[in-house]
């Protein structure tokens, strides 16, 4: 290894065009030691230099299997947790930029779920009755937290089939830490939304008299996706309007309301594909995030589709962006060198129970 890393700073001042080109040659030059990964997220400016792109699991999938020693996750946090989880030992995981974190992962940690299953405690017993749902957006901790206490990660593809496998354990889930995602999901298995409570993790107790926990089936974190927040039923209805036999496509992550009023609600994966195989010339709103959305628009227009945003306001996922051009150059050419920087490692006891959660998921 070499003795001292190069230095980021001076990669501030690189233009993406120089950047585009140091990154193409450090790959060159690392072959198949590296695997780049690309979220769907993710800029274009980055994601054209992904060897493979997708959802998060997928993405870990792939490295996975590949011949990588080194797997470059363009994406956030809790994503190159996950591949270092589902990686063999020898494989490093790292994020280009250590600030390109999950706002809606960060509102669960696991001293406020802890502290949540001591309270549920005092009205039942949690470890019999309630099987704790992370949503993969979270933390390796909570996962390790699932994994514990009998429980399983879910992705927003798989969600219907993991809180059935749930529901068939225990009477009652402790979902987090969307709550949308859940209670899109539960109303689509036929669970009334007075069955589905929301855990206010700044309250004592949730803010949940112990009536509204033993009532529940479903109890919801109070957490979201800011971004997919910014999506409105009017922006629907105003598309519906100018476009009457246009199509709405939502990502479960949006709001009830949204979802309510979408034609078809899935995950990235599944909006893609969905739009892809759509007739030539369809018009689609789509309520997910914005790069998304445009690569789609630009992708399709050939074949004479409209792939319109929900919003009218600009929505990106603001952490992602902080994935760019410079600091993958960066990771690249320090790997050259013989330097590993911002290596995501997560503890070994904690990768093992998170394994279970995950292993859990992988066997339904």
């Amino acid at each position: 290894m070499a003795a001292t890393a190069i230095d980021l700073q001076p990669y501030a001042s690189l233009d993406d065009a120089t950047c585009d080109e140091r990154i193409r040659k450090a790959k060159a030059a690392l072959g198949e030691r590296v695997v780049i990964l690309g979220h769907h997220y993710q800029r274009d400016e980055v994601f054209k230099h992904a060897d493979f792109s997708g959802d998060s699991l997928k993405l870990s999938r792939e490295a996975a299997a590949s011949n990588a020693e080194y797997i470059v996750f363009c994406g956030v946090h809790f994503m190159a947790e996950v591949a270092d989880i589902i990686s063999r030992p020898e494989q490093v995981a790292i994020l280009p930029d250590m600030a390109a974190g999950c706002a809606m992962a960060d509102m669960a940690d696991l001293d406020q779920v802890e502290r949540a299953w001591r309270e549920l405690s005092s009205v039942l017993d949690p470890d019999e009755t309630i099987t704790p749902v992370t949503y993969i957006n979270s933390a390796a901790n909570l996962k390790s937290f699932c994994g514990v206490h009998g429980g399983i990660v879910c992705t927003s593809t798989n969600a219907r089939n993991i809180l059935e496998w749930s529901f068939e354990r225990r009477e009652k889930v402790l979902f987090f830490p969307d709550q949308h995602l859940g209670r899109n999901t539960g109303y689509r298995m036929g669970i009334p939304l007075d069955e589905m409570v929301v855990w206010d993790y700044d309250q004592p107790m949730g803010g949940l008299s112990e009536e509204e926990i033993r009532r529940a089936r479903i109890i919801l974190w109070k957490g979201f996706c800011s971004v997919h927040q910014m999506f409105q039923p009017e922006q629907i209805e105003n598309f519906r309007r100018e476009v009457p036999d246009g199509k709405v496509i939502s990502h479960p992550e949006a709001s009830f309301e949204v979802c309510q009023q979408s034609d078809y609600v899935g995950s990235t994966e599944y909006i893609i594909k969905t739009i892809t195989a759509a007739e030539p010339g369809s018009s689609w709103l789509v309520g997910t995030e914005l790069n998304l959305v445009n690569r789609l628009h630009n992708t399709l227009a050939r074949e004479g589709k409209t792939v319109q945003f929900m919003s009218p306001m600009v929505c990106m996922c603001s952490t992602m962006f902080r994935i760019d051009p410079q600091h993958l150059a960066w990771v690249l050419e320090n790997l050259v060198e013989g330097n590993v920087v911002n290596r995501v490692s997560v503890p070994d006891d904690v990768a093992e129970n998170a394994r279970t959660a995950l292993q859990r998921m992988l066997d339904i």
